[in-house]
């Protein structure tokens, strides 16, 4: 596929490696005859590397085929985390260095996992916005502060930490977005 051909969310491949393509900006020639380039922000499967790519409008890449399968999480054994297909019950065992900073939030009965697949080969892990979890260690509120909206650092069942308003309590569940680690709310 020819450079200038390239949309937003292809995947492709360039110099050994696939990336998912998440923006393009393409800049006209000033003089008579020069080419059109087109500036690519990729980002590496697996491990989300941002990669900047210039290449002009006629340059080849490689487009790849990346199917994302709907999965539950099963369990980890030893160091991989095991997902099964939603479909045809496939299981697909995916490695630290596959899910990254996304282990965090992988937690059992939670739903809006897919798995990255590509020639039939996991290569990454997309983890639904929001997920709920458990705070196993915070600090006890202070009474008397109700009046500021002050937070503090907890601890979550997954070992993920945030800040969280400073009602919350240990034991209590609590929603937390997956795309900025931040806390989502209470959840009841």
């Amino acid at each position: 596929m020819k450079a200038s051909d390239v949309k937003k969310g292809n995947v492709i491949e360039h110099e050994g490696s696939v990336y998912q393509v998440r923006d393009i900006e393409r800049s006209s020639p000033t003089a008579r005859g020069g080419n059109v380039t087109f500036r690519f922000t990729l980002y590496s499967i697996p491990g989300a590397r941002k990669y900047d790519l210039s290449l002009r409008a006629d340059d080849d890449l490689k487009e790849m085929d990346l199917v994302r399968r709907a999965a539950n999480y099963s369990y980890k054994d030893d160091q991989a985390f095991v997902f099964m297909d939603a479909e045809d019950y496939t299981q697909y065992l995916l490695g630290p260095e596959l899910v990254g900073d996304n282990a965090g939030y992988i937690v059992e009965d939670t739903e809006g996992f897919y798995v990255q697949l590509i020639d039939d080969a996991p290569v990454g892990l997309q983890v639904p916005t929001s997920v709920m979890l458990e705070v196993v260690d915070t600090a006890p509120e202070l009474k008397g502060s109700s009046a500021t909206k002050r937070t503090k650092p907890a601890k979550l069942s997954t070992g993920v930490e945030i800040q969280v308003p400073e009602y919350i309590t240990n034991g209590e569940k609590v929603w937390v977005n997956t795309t900025t680690g931040e806390f989502g709310g209470r959840a009841s």
